[in-house]
């Protein structure tokens, strides 16, 4: 190597430093790949997809690829540079070679490819799997050999090399993964998906109307009354029940009875003939589960029920599908609490007021695991009936209760702590 041209020993320094810079920014750019959008890619048929996801089925043939590569060039550049230094400099070539090659090496064979592979992974990848697949091929018999050395070792440190890590993302990973989609997705679909994967941490009495609010028919009311609540009602499905709903005895669809309503014909018996049967739903079922239930059952309105069987409210289709992509229906404005803002910051909201809407509709983060009211939030806290005037402060809002009667708290003034009101209003 001594009688060769300083010239040649140049170019043949550059050629080993690019083939450096190529095995560097393929390792990096292979494996900053997108699995999932590789995934895809590969199903809609993209050749140097379907290669690069071929190279990466075998992660340790892959990488003894491009480590005999990069460290054969490697190697042989800094034998290379020596020589050259030595025919330039003499003695002294040595420390240069060394001092020079070492940071030509970091910035042209190493950082500069190895950022541009992160930053760019398909853009580098795919027309690098190409000369890796054939690189692959020529070096398996040494790639072989090598990996199976290294297996060898790996098991003598109690690892088994065959066991591979699972891709699959829990359910906060993939949360993550639909907050960080970006601009890739519009806000309103991250928030559809993100409800959904939220549905198996909501139950049913989260969402059900108590049966205090649920409208329905008593059939021992007078027949009049009851014809005159069927057609004024604006739900299309009616729990029909004696005295108490905790003595139902099915559910109306009103289109089952329209013609008879419309004619005047309506009966006591020709109601209950034309009820279905109750569907009956325990408290503490989660929304995914119930989804699917209403799906087998082909039902729409279910009766949830506590450990005794007793009634607590209905939950419904439409309820379930709200918690996924909001508000679609009027029907809504007739159970939202009352939230009106003030003048000062503060917002009064009414006592019965769910917690989980209120919290969806200002954007806090009221304590929701516990009771599902506000006015349940401030009893248990308290631990009484609160009278008017009382405050308290729970997490970072303070509340204030403006009326207290028939047994509950009926209004409160509450805002965040850091959002004081007016001087005038302070607790």
């Amino acid at each position: 190597m001594d009688d060769l041209h300083p010239g040649f020993l140049l170019a043949l320094l550059i050629v080993l430093l690019l083939c450096s810079a190529f095995f560097s920014s393929a390792e990096t750019g292979m494996l900053s790949l997108n699995r999932y959008r590789l995934r895809h890619q590969t199903r809609e048929g993209h050749r140097a997809a379907r290669r690069a996801s071929e190279l990466l089925a075998h992660p340790d043939r892959l990488l003894g690829t491009i480590l005999v590569g990069n460290n054969f060039v490697n190697i042989l550049a800094s034998s290379i540079a020596t020589v050259l230094a030595m025919q330039l400099w003499g003695e002294a070539g040595i420390a240069v070679a060394t001092v020079g090659l070492t940071l030509v090496l970091l910035i042209f064979g190493e950082i500069t490819p190895k950022t541009l592979a992160a930053l760019r992974p398909e853009m580098v990848a795919y027309p690098f799997s190409l000369p890796l697949a054939l690189l692959q091929k020529v070096l398996h018999p040494l790639v072989s050999s090598l990996g199976w050395i290294s297996n060898g070792l790996i098991r003598l440190l109690g690892v088994d090399p065959a066991s591979k890590g699972s891709d699959s993302l829990s359910t906060e990973e993939l949360r993550s993964v639909v907050r960080e989609s970006g601009a890739s997705l519009p806000t309103n679909r991250q928030s559809m998906l993100l409800s959904i994967l939220d549905l198996e941490r909501v139950t049913v009495d989260d969402i059900m109307i108590p049966r205090n609010e649920v409208a329905g028919i008593d059939l021992n009311d007078d027949l009049d009354t009851i014809i005159a609540q069927l057609r004024t009602t604006p739900h299309t499905r009616l729990p029909v029940f004696r005295d108490d709903i905790n003595q139902i005895e099915g559910i109306i669809h009103m289109r089952q009875i329209a013609r008879l309503l419309s004619h005047d014909q309506l009966s006591r018996e020709a109601l209950l003939a034309a009820c279905n049967e109750p569907y009956f739903v325990p408290e503490n079922t989660p929304l995914s589960t119930q989804l699917l239930n209403f799906q087998k059952q082909k039902r729409r309105i279910g009766i949830v029920v506590d450990e005794y069987g007793d009634v607590l409210g209905i939950v419904t289709l439409e309820d379930i599908l709200q918690e996924i992509v909001g508000e679609f229906s009027n029907q809504d404005a007739l159970r939202s609490p009352d939230i009106h803002p003030q003048e000062d910051g503060t917002h009064v909201i009414d006592g019965a007021a769910y917690i989980r809407e209120v919290n969806r509709a200002l954007g806090w983060q009221l304590p929701c695991d516990g009771p599902k009211t506000l006015n349940g939030l401030i009893t248990e806290a308290l631990e009484s009936i609160p009278d008017s005037g009382v405050c308290l402060q729970t997490g970072a809002y303070r509340l204030e209760i403006l009326q207290a009667a028939e047994n509950r708290v009926r209004s409160v003034r509450v805002w965040e702590a850091n959002d004081a009101p007016r001087d005038d209003e302070q607790l």
